[in-house]
């Protein structure tokens, strides 16, 4: 595990999907509801933006790169 902290914005879906995976490892992207995903996202190390910014479709967005990693080989 790398010491170096990525500056996370909304718009960096592939980004937040990864630090989720490294820092919610037991979470299920599946049984995550978007405002708890949206805090989650708030609380990662080198998240920058601005919360009140996010959108439903960024959110889907996220989860959906966020599940497709979580069940890739």
């Amino acid at each position: 595990m790398s010491d170096l902290v990525v500056e996370l914005y909304w718009d960096s879906t592939y980004a937040i999907a990864l630090a989720l995976l490294e820092n919610y490892p037991q979470a299920d992207p599946e049984n995550i509801g978007l405002e708890e995903m949206a805090r989650m996202i708030e609380e990662l190390p080198g998240f920058e933006d601005d919360p009140s910014q996010v959108t439903e479709q960024l959110l889907l967005d996220i989860q959906t790169v966020w599940y497709e990693e979580a069940f890739s080989l």
